[in-house]
């Protein structure tokens, strides 16, 4: 049988294409990452500082039974379409001050690629995959108020937005460290560590293709930690503490050199506690 011999040169012409740079794409390519990173970080402080006005707003209503009723923290009052609003609002805030972060070195990935080939106008292009990757989360934020809402509704919420069934909440932490330790919660970790191959395998031109990608990405980004957004349920949707650890736990899954382990650690932990939960109830 004859060999078959696969040429490498068009792969290598372009990782080379990527990588070579000019003196003046590099001085680009720096006040890319200012420019990215500014915007990260503003993105990420203001979405904390409406959350902690909202915090505030909320120790204040604890004490006033109409602030309560007006802000849907009753548990005798339903909710009307104004606490739908609401709702959806903190947890759109809060989707974006806990992955913001975490997106911000694919985001440089992203713009590096895109100047690497010699596309332009790479403001919009970022914006639009930055788009998409928030269209995903705002999704995950609309479904999270539909799950808040029916759980008010069938009374198995607290004042502190916390579930008041301990089963329930054994579930949730059960799930949520299952999910950890699924193949399908590996992928999509794996996808968030290395975005690159993902980059250069699934590019697409122009405005339209950067949100589509950034859609797609997100997509990896959601099947990667949504499990993890859920467990607000148990340890309180608006308690910012637990918000700011998970944020910090999303960084260190995606980012360190140990991440995928310290998933699956978490993930047994996760069990753990569940087991724990539910055992209060019997």
């Amino acid at each position: 049988m004859g060999r078959t011999t696969v040429s490498t040169r068009p792969f290598l012409g372009r990782v080379r294409s990527l990588s070579t740079t000019t003196p003046q794409t590099a001085v680009h390519s720096g006040r890319d990452r200012v420019i990215i990173s500014i915007c990260v970080v503003f993105l990420t402080a203001l979405a904390w500082t409406y959350l902690l006005h909202l915090d505030r707003q909320m120790s204040v209503a604890m004490e006033d039974d109409g602030m309560m009723a007006a802000m849907g923290m009753s548990m005798d009052v339903p909710w009307n379409a104004d606490d739908v609003l609401f709702t959806f609002a903190m947890w759109a805030a809060m989707m974006v001050g806990m992955m913001a972060a975490s997106a911000g070195p694919v985001l440089l990935l992203f713009a590096g690629t895109h100047r690497g080939r010699g596309a332009q106008r790479w403001p919009l292009a970022v914006l639009a995959f930055s788009a998409g990757y928030l269209l995903v989360w705002i999704g995950f934020s609309a479904g999270a108020t539909l799950a808040q809402w029916a759980l008010h509704q069938a009374a198995m919420l607290s004042q502190m937005m916390t579930t008041s069934s301990a089963p329930l909440g054994g579930v949730i932490l059960i799930t949520a460290g299952v999910y950890q330790l699924t193949p399908l919660k590996t992928a999509c970790l794996t996808h968030c560590r290395s975005p690159l191959g993902f980059l250069m395998s699934r590019w697409r031109d122009g405005t339209v293709g950067a949100l589509r990608m950034g859609v797609e990405h997100g997509t990896y980004c959601l099947g990667c930690c949504w499990a993890l957004m859920c467990m607000l349920f148990v340890v309180g949707v608006m308690n910012l503490v637990w918000v700011a650890a998970m944020a910090i736990f999303v960084l260190v899954e995606k980012l360190a050199p140990a991440g995928a382990l310290v998933a699956r650690v978490a993930g047994v932990a996760m069990i753990t506690a569940g087991a724990l939960v539910w055992s209060t109830s019997l």
